[in-house]
């Protein structure tokens, strides 16, 4: 004979976590994912001035907890060719991804995050732009950030200033680990922060951001007018804007918590 209380009590639990689980989902969720698999792909997509190379204590994190990894690189020559070789990465996973920008690479995923394989996106101090907006129009208004130095060479590539790298852009990096760095920086194409979106993902996809309380690249009240103007979920951090890589765990545990958020509203 069933146990008719236990029966019911199971499923009132059952209901609570699952509603625990949807209420974890950004206000901008809407049926984020393609067809009701759970989401194991993760696409990260690093900043200006880095490489890919930055996401490893992200990926073998994430790796451990059995997602399925691709790091993008993007050649920061335009806009339009990096959100190619992050399209290019997408292509290639085998079902719904959560895809994850830092900095620069906010933009470009906010460009190429339209993509239906794409659940969710998580922003790492990134830029989020609108449509129509450019890079360069979400600095206007906020304080000037007078520690991140970029200087442009003559065919318009910037780099950050060697003297400053390490007070602007990973103060919390042991020294060796920034002067490799400071110089294997990947110059971008200046002209990148000035071309408007054509699109912008955040509006139709979940949101979550994790936000460097240290961050010397962008005004505090930037990062956040950001992260709040697309209902994104927000974890704050105390780190550098090298965040990426000084703290793996708590961006790893983000889009561990956005996957399984995604993943639950579908079933």
């Amino acid at each position: 004979m069933v146990n008719q209380t236990a029966t019911t009590a199971t499923a009132i639990a059952a209901a609570a976590a699952a509603a625990a689980l949807s209420a974890a989902l950004p206000a901008n969720a809407a049926d984020p994912i393609p067809g009701s698999q759970a989401v194991k792909n993760v696409v990260l997509v690093h900043g200006a001035f880095a490489d890919g190379s930055g996401w490893k204590g992200v990926y073998d994190n994430l790796t451990k907890r059995g997602y399925r990894v691709t790091i993008v690189q993007n050649p920061l020559t335009s806009l339009g060719d990096d959100v190619a070789a992050t399209r290019r990465a997408l292509e290639r996973q085998d079902g719904p991804a959560i895809l994850v920008g830092h900095s620069w690479g906010g933009t470009v995923i906010t460009e190429a995050g339209i993509d239906a394989k794409v659940a969710g996106l998580v922003y790492v101090s990134a830029l989020s732009p609108d449509a129509g907006e450019t890079t360069a129009q979400q600095y206007e208004g906020f304080a000037p950030t007078s520690e991140f130095v970029i200087e442009t060479t003559k065919d318009g590539f910037g780099y950050v200033s060697p003297e400053k790298f390490k007070a602007g852009f990973a103060h919390d990096v042991s020294d060796a680990d920034v002067a490799l760095m400071r110089d294997s920086q990947v110059p971008i194409n200046m002209s990148a922060f000035g071309t408007k979106l054509e699109n912008a993902a955040w509006r139709t996809k979940p949101s979550w951001a994790v936000i460097a309380t240290e961050d010397k690249a962008f005004d505090q009240a930037m990062l956040i007018h950001m992260a709040e103007r697309i209902n994104a979920k927000i974890t704050k951090v105390s780190a550098s804007h090298a965040l990426f890589m000084t703290q793996p765990k708590i961006v790893a545990d983000t889009i561990d918590q956005a996957a399984k958020a995604v993943s639950a509203k579908n079933r």
